[in-house]
């Protein structure tokens, strides 16, 4: 698939099953994600895959740290975020960790592991691969942090669901720019 092409094509996956990314698929990922803009060349992120029994640890993990900020949170919804790591073979975790630099800030290196994180997704469209990014609240929670061993200083930029695509694909938004450009 050309650039260009797969840019302007590109749609998420809301519905993932098996199989997984091949391990070519996920090096033509990873090897895109290097190429992000990155000021310093400080490559400033850190990838954890999660993929069969991990995704149900992941799953009780969201359940800890929900249960932490609200213990009367209903068993309905205790399965729900259990199964949450469930909707796809592979969950990569964006975690952008910043280095000291005297000319490159943090909130910079963090939009740097942001910029990783699309070309992922954008490299997983072009090789045929089903991708979403989400957060919500787990991606901010303390207990997960901790649980998927981020340092102090490290976020979660996301949670990137890979897979096969099942049902069909989502429709594609109009490509129609102009309300959002403006002339200065």
């Amino acid at each position: 698939m050309k650039a260009l092409e797969a840019l302007h094509s590109r749609t998420s996956s809301p519905r993932l099953c098996d199989p997984a990314p091949s391990h070519e698929q996920l090096d033509s990922m990873f090897r895109a994600a290097l190429r992000a803009a990155d000021h310093g060349l400080l490559r400033p992120w850190r990838f954890l895959l999660i993929r069969g029994e991990a995704r149900n640890r992941l799953g009780d993990l969201f359940v800890e740290a929900a249960t932490h900020e609200n213990n009367e949170i209903s068993e309905v919804q205790r399965e729900k975020l259990r199964a949450k790591p469930l909707r796809a073979p592979l969950i990569v975790v964006t975690i952008s960790s910043p280095q000291p630099h005297p000319k490159v800030p943090e909130f910079e290196q963090d939009l740097s592991a942001a910029a990783a994180t699309q070309n992922i997704i954008n490299a997983a469209y072009a090789v045929g691969v089903g991708a979403m990014w989400r957060s919500g609240s787990p991606a901010f929670q303390d207990i997960v942090h901790r649980g998927l061993g981020l340092q102090g200083n490290e976020k979660i930029v996301g949670f990137l669901y890979l897979g096969t695509l099942s049902g069909p694909a989502k429709p594609r938004p109009s490509t129609d720019y102009s309300e959002y450009v403006k002339e200065w």
